[in-house]
This record gives C-alpha cells, sequence and structure tokens, in this order.
C-alpha cells in the first residue's frame, strides 16, 4: 500500500498503525543483512509512535496527515535519544539530546520512525560506499549502487521497508539515488523545509526532502515537513505550500524548456527517455522549448569548492572534546589531530583538505571567491531561463545504477554522478526526479523536472503527467 492509502485507512479506523508497523519490520528484517539499508532500526520506538496513533484513533481524534504510515530517516537527522551516526566512526554511538524539526513534525502528523538509514559518510558521495558501516545495495540489484548520499533511504523505499523516507540532497542525494532505485525524490526550494537537527554538510545548499514510490505520496510528505521554522534562520517566513491540491492541475498552457546541458553525457537511453518525457508533456498541452545554459557547465567545478570550504568549517566541531570519538594523546593539538584522523574516511578528509585550502589566505579570491560569483552567475542564467518558460525537464543522472568499485578509485567519475542536480542546489531552487523509461539491464531512468523557487506545485503536477504514461505504459 501506498502512503496516502495507509493514512485514509488507519484514520478511519480500518487498518491499526502497530500492525504496519510490524509488517515494517518484518520487512526491515528479510532483507537489511543482505542490502544493508538501516544502520539502526528503533523498534520501540516506533511500535510506541504506532500505539499512540492507534490510541487517538480509538478516542475518536484525528492522528494526523501520515497516520500510521512507516518512515526511515537519513542519519544525519537527529532523533531525540536515537543513535545518530552520519555513517561516521567520529560520531559513533551518539544520542541526540533534541529533535529535528522535520522528525518533530513527522510525529505531530501521525507518522512512525522505524529508524536510521545508511548514507555516504556526512553526505559526502554519489554511491553510499563511503559510509564507515559499509555500503548500501540496491534493492533492484545488489551488485549495484543505490546512488548517494541518501542511499540507504532511498533504499528502504525501494525494497517496501518503508513507503516513504526523508533524506537530504546538497549536490543531488535525493534526486540521484531516486534515479538509480526507480522512486520519486524531491530537492525542495532553499529554506523551504526546516534545517533545524540537519547534521550539516554545506549550510547554504543542504535541503530535506522526501522520497516516495509515487508522486501524491512525495506531495502529501512534503506538505507535512515544509513551511516556517523559527528555529532556522534560513527558513522562509511563510506556511508550507498547497501541493496535494494542485496533483491533477497537469501542464496545459506551461511553457517548459529542453535543456541541452541537462542530458550532454548522458547515456543514449538516458536521453531518449528525456526526449520521449518532453514528447509526452507536449502531447499533454505544454509548449516544449528548446533551450541552452551554457552557465551550467560550470556548476560542478563551483561546486566542489564551495561545498568543501562549507565542510571545512563545519566538520571543525569535531575536535574530540565536546562530543562523539575521542582518541587521547599527550596535549590538546595531538588529541585533536590523533581524533579526526581515527574519526574521518577517505572522501570526508579530502572534501575538508580541498575546502580548508580554498579558504586559505592567498588562495581564498583565486577559489572561493571565484565559485561565488560562478554560482551568481548560474542564479542569473536560470532567472534568464524561467522568463522564457515556467519549467525544465532534463536527465537526472547520466547512466542507470553502476557496478560496485567501478567509480571509488576516480573521483571525478563520480563527482560527475551528479553533474545533473547540481546546478539546482547552487540556485536554491526546487527539483524533483521521476522514473520514466528503463535503461541497461532493465534498470531504471530518472528525468528531472526543474522550476524556480516555490514552484513545487508545477513540478509535481508536470510529475504525475509522466507517471501517468509510464505506469500506464
Amino acid at each position: 500500500m501506498n502512503a496516502t492509502t495507509i493514512a485514509e485507512g488507519v484514520r478511519r479506523g480500518e487498518l491499526s498503525a502497530r500492525t504496519l508497523a510490524e509488517e515494517s519490520l518484518r520487512s526491515i528484517r528479510a532483507r537489511n543483512d543482505e542490502l544493508n539499508v538501516f544502520l539502526h532500526v528503533d523498534e520501540s520506538g516506533a511500535m510506541a509512535a504506532a500505539e499512540r496513533v492507534d490510541d487517538t484513533v480509538s478516542r475518536g481524534l484525528d492522528p494526523g496527515r501520515l497516520a500510521g504510515v512507516p518512515i526511515a530517516l537519513k542519519d544525519n537527522l537527529c532523533q531525540v535519544g536515537v543513535p545518530t551516526t552520519c555513517s561516521s566512526k567520529i560520531l559513533e554511538g551518539w544520542r541526540p539530546p533534541y529533535s529535528a524539526t522535520v522528525v518533530d513534525r513527522l510525529l505531530e502528523a501521525g507518522a512512525v520512525p522505524m529508524g536510521k538509514t545508511n548514507l555516504d559518510e556526512f553526505a559526502m558521495g554519489s554511491s553510499t560506499e563511503t559510509s564507515a558501516f559499509g555500503p548500501t545495495r540496491n534493492p533492484l540489484d545488489p551488485t549495484r549502487v543505490p546512488g548517494g548520499s541518501s542511499g540507504g533511504s532511498a533504499a528502504a523505499v525501494a525494497a517496501a521497508m518503508t513507503p516513504l523516507a526523508l533524506g537530504s540532497d546538497t549536490g543531488g542525494s535525493i534526486r540521484q539515488p531516486a534515479a538509480l532505485c526507480g522512486i520519486v525524490g524531491v530537492k525542495p526550494t532553499y529554506g523551504l523545509v526546516s534545517r533545524y537537527g540537519l547534521i550539516a554538510f554545506a549550510s547554504s545548499l543542504d535541503q530535506i526532502g522526501p522520497f516516495a514510490t509515487n508522486v501524491a505520496d512525495a506531495a502529501l510528505l512534503l506538505e507535512v515537513i515544509a513551511g516556517h521554522d523559527p528555529m532556522d534562520s534560513t527558513s522562509l517566513p511563510e506556511p508550507a505550500p498547497d501541493l496535494v491540491a494542485h496533483l491533477d492541475d497537469g501542464v496545459a498552457g506551461r511553457r517548459v524548456g529542453l535543456v541541452r546541458e541537462l542530458i550532454d553525457g548522458a547515456d543514449d537511453e538516458i536521453v531518449e527517455s528525456v526526449q520521449r518525457a518532453a514528447d509526452v508533456l507536449r502531447a499533454a498541452g505544454a509548449t516544449i522549448v528548446e533551450l541552452s545554459i551554457p552557465e551550467l557547465h560550470l556548476g560542478l567545478s563551483a561546486y566542489y569548492l564551495i561545498a568543501p570550504a562549507e565542510a571545512s568549517s563545519n566538520l571543525a566541531r569535531y575536535d574530540g572534546v565536546r562530543y562523539g570519538l575521542r582518541v587521547d594523546a599527550d596535549d590538546v593539538t595531538a588529541m585533536n589531530e590523533v581524533t579526526r584522523t581515527a574519526g574521518f574516511g577517505a572522501e570526508v578528509k579530502r572534501r575538508i583538505m580541498l575546502g580548508t585550502y580554498a579558504l586559505s589566505a592567498g588562495y581564498y579570491d583565486a577559489y572561493y571567491g571565484q565559485a561565488l560569483k560562478v554560482r551568481t552567475q548560474m542564479i542569473d542564467a536560470f532567472r534568464r531561463a524561467y522568463r522564457q518558460v515556467d519549467l525544465l525537464v532534463g536527465a537526472t543522472t547520466p547512466s542507470v545504477a553502476f557496478t560496485f568499485g567501478s567509480k571509488t578509485n576516480d573521483p571525478m567519475a563520480m563527482y560527475l554522478s551528479d553533474v545533473f542536480t547540481i546546478p539546482t542546489n547552487l540556485a536554491g531552487e526546487a527539483a524533483l526526479s521521476v522514473p520514466f523509461g528503463r535503461g541497461e539491464a532493465n534498470l531504471p531512468i530518472g528525468v528531472q523536472l526543474l522550476g524556480p523557487g516555490r514552484s513545487e506545485a508545477q513540478l509535481f503536477a508536470a510529475a504525475r503527467v509522466l507517471e501517468a504514461v509510464e505506469r500506464g505504459s
């Protein structure tokens, strides 16, 4: 069952939240050893949350819009008392004293968090291979990666362990694994969803968003977690958008840009799927406009200066003094060095060093400052594009899910996995990935829809059009 159906059944008293939680636990136990999706299964917390929902229903009260729906949480989202590691040894065993705003909103809506899912360490990766606790495998083909960094959350939904999951997207970390696992993934407008309680990677880029098996469930989940939060200084000062009511608005009269730079270098099957998606949108009443946005080619270079620079600052807090791992040494300086050496993996160290270098005296203007100028150029380029069209369409990834180890020894090849998703994060705008077509080994392809800030309702309506054709074919 999908999340919408589950919630409706629980609210009417036709389904039991406890029974649904038990079914989710059975699904997790059945494949978690094989796939390594969950780092921590919060069985007692899930059963307690489910029983609260059932009790609320028994008293004739409404438990919320996600009543009884099991959900997986990426392990960089704090939940009070529940182990939260960011898949790093430096936080192994840490239990937060507070919960992320999105977690509180899920509980208020009656959702049932089942536990914490695996990710690339500190969300730095595109395959979930950099986790300190082993890689997650793609449920559709366990010889291949699920994508990253939110690979565990995507795999939880793709493996039917939970109908919903939350991830975070810094440069494509929701959309890319959604595409590789054949599900829907959404990167909301920056500031639409509170980042309070999300352990930071790159603060000007990070955004929390939903995974779901279908467009309607993703829209419902985003409505629940979105809206202003005074605990987040970057939160937009407005309520959650109305999304579910506009799912069937369609695309008639919309102008959709088919962007050359969002398919350049992609496999032939991916390009064909994007072109077919454009044809479907045209048949549904949209006008397709072929566009070129050359500035998008600069996105990867700018991102891999800005994101590591912010990470180098954010990760300075893991010093062996305040919380997390501590390796004793003769003095504070030595202790800090050996703690960080033991606690961080190779990819995290690589990005910290790159970011620190880019921010150092003598190089700041040449590297970080220049990257910020490129980011501004990209924002301006998107703004010009959205004067011509309402939405954009392109590929989510250059290929379908790739095999383990095929890119781990070549960081640039791995970074190119996010070449089509990174520009949206730099601009702070909205995008989603919807399954559309099949590629190599009959693996799913994701088509990406992009829009200006606060365009989520239009994106979901367009995605619904593609979804209807894909599921009817």
